[in-house]
C-alpha cells in the first residue's frame, strides 16, 4: 500500500499559511498537520469559525487531508511555556487547556480532520505525582468523550518529560479510556529507549490515531531533518505498511522553519527514495 504523508505547520513559522500549502502540495504530500497558532490558525479569532470553513474548502480543493496539533508554545500563556497544561496545579489552568483542546476538536470536525493530537504536560515541582495522574484521568475522560460526540478521533502523544512519557504510560491511561487512541511519536520512542520505533507501531497497531515521523538521535530529543539521526526509516515504513497504516503520516521538523523552502520537498523525496 502506498503510504500518505503530511507535512507538520509548525516546521512552516516564517510562512503564510497558504504559502505552506501551496509548498506541501507542490511537493507531493497528502495533508496537513495544522498546529494552530497565532501566525497560521489563531483557535480564539473572533471568526475561528468562518475560518475553519474557508480553510476545509481549500483542503479539499487541493485533495487534502489534515491533523490537528495542539502543542503550541505560547499560545495559552506567553509567559510559561505550553502552560496551562491537563496535569497544571490550577484548576482554571487545566480547564483553559480543555477549552482550547475543545476548540481544536471543534476546528477538526470542520476541517474533517483525521486526528486531534495532544499530550498530558508536565507537573510542576511541588506536585504530588499521583494527584497530577488524577487531575490527568479526570482531563482525558473529558476530552475523550468531547471529541467522541463530535466524530473526531482524540489522540495522546506520549511526550519525552512528560507525565505520559512512554507508550506504555498510555497504554495504562487507555484501558480506562477506550475511546483515547495514540499519537504515536516514533522518534519519541528512540529518545526514551523504551522501544524499537518500528516495533511500537507493531506493538499498537490497532490503537494509533496518528503518527508523527522525524529523524532523531537516541537519547536526544531535538527533531532532526531525515538522514541527520539514528532512526531506520525505511524500517519504519515497512512497519507502517506492514499494519496497512492508511491515516497520515506526519513529519515533524519544528526546528526547520527557517528552511522550510528546501526542507518540505527535501522531507518527502527523501521518504519516497526509502520506498524505492
Amino acid at each position: 500500500m502506498a503510504l500518505r504523508f503530511a507535512y507538520n505547520t509548525n516546521g512552516t513559522a516564517s510562512h503564510r499559511l497558504e504559502d505552506a500549502l501551496s509548498l506541501m502540495a507542490e511537493s507531493g504530500y497528502a495533508g496537513v498537520a495544522l498546529t494552530l497558532d497565532f501566525q497560521h490558525f489563531d483557535p480564539f479569532a473572533s471568526d475561528w469559525e468562518a475560518a475553519a470553513g474557508h480553510l476545509r474548502a481549500r483542503l479539499d480543493g487541493i485533495g487534502f487531508g489534515s491533523v490537528i496539533e495542539t502543542g503550541a508554545r505560547y499560545l495559552l500563556d506567553p509567559r510559561a511555556k505550553h502552560e496551562p497544561t491537563l496535569v497544571t496545579a490550577d484548576p482554571d489552568g487545566r480547564r483553559r487547556r480543555v477549552a482550547f483542546l475543545r476548540r481544536g476538536i471543534e476546528i477538526g470536525a470542520i476541517l474533517g480532520s483525521e486526528a486531534v493530537s495532544f499530550w498530558a504536560g508536565v507537573p510542576k515541582p511541588g506536585v504530588d505525582r499521583s494527584e497530577a495522574q488524577s487531575w490527568l484521568r479526570d482531563g482525558l475522560a473529558e476530552v475523550a468523550e468531547i471529541a467522541k460526540g463530535a466524530g473526531v478521533t482524540a489522540a495522546l502523544e506520549p511526550e519525552p518529560g512528560m507525565l505520559v512519557e512512554t507508550v506504555d504510560d498510555y497504554a495504562a491511561l487507555a484501558r480506562d479510556i477506550p475511546d483515547l487512541t495514540l499519537a504515536l511519536d516514533l522518534g519519541h520512542c528512540l529518545v526514551t529507549g523504551e522501544r524499537d520505533p518500528a516495533a511500537a507501531a507493531r506493538e499498537f497497531a490497532g490503537r494509533i490515531g496518528t503518527v508523527s515521523i522525524e529523524d532523531m538521535k537516541r537519547g536526544e530529543h531535538v527533531h532532526l531533518a531525515f538522514g541527520e539521526g539514528d532512526m531506520d526509516i525505511p524500517g519504519i515504513l515497512d512497519a507502517l505498511e506492514e499494519i496497512r497504516f492508511d491515516r497520515l503520516v506526519c513529519v515533524e521538523l519544528s526546528r526547520e522553519s527557517h528552511r522550510a523552502d528546501t526542507m518540505i520537498p527535501a522531507a518527502i523525496r527523501y521518504l519516497r527514495e526509502c520506498r524505492g
